[in-house]
């Protein structure tokens, strides 16, 4: 083999480890990102006056999201998961895009959701038994 070659080998393994390094540097950042919206299907949506409450199933969780009528300013939004003897998983705040996610395992067990914004609100339980 000639020493161009051996070269070419040598840059093509040295571009190969500095993309592998940087991917490695680049996909943990992303992993640790807060979820933007649940996972599995979309299982009910109960509109209110202020916005609307999404629910979700997956392989045993529910989850649920809340979503304002007029996103982009701040206001006071919560969305509530309860199954069914356990304790609520809450997430309650000023926020300007959504509450949530939030997620409990139920299993094969009824759930309570509930969600806020402003003043509006919905409150829908037990359900997905």
């Amino acid at each position: 083999m000639d020493k161009g070659g051996i070269r070419r080998r040598l840059a093509v393994c040295l571009a190969l480890v500095t993309v592998s390094g940087l991917l490695a540097i680049a996909v943990p950042a992303q992993a640790h990102a807060a979820p933007s919206r649940c996972e599995g299907r979309k299982v009910r949506t109960y509109p209110f006056s202020t916005g609307t409450l999404y629910v979700y199933r997956k392989n045993g969780y529910v989850c649920a999201v809340t979503l304002p009528k007029s996103p982009g300013r701040k206001q006071r939004m919560m969305v509530s998961v309860r199954a069914y003897r356990a304790n609520p998983v809450t997430d309650e705040g000023q926020y300007t895009r959504r509450a949530g996610p939030v997620t409990v395992h139920a299993g094969h067990r009824c759930v309570w959701v509930k969600g806020k914004v402003g003043r509006g609100s919905v409150s829908k339980g037990w359900i997905l038994c």
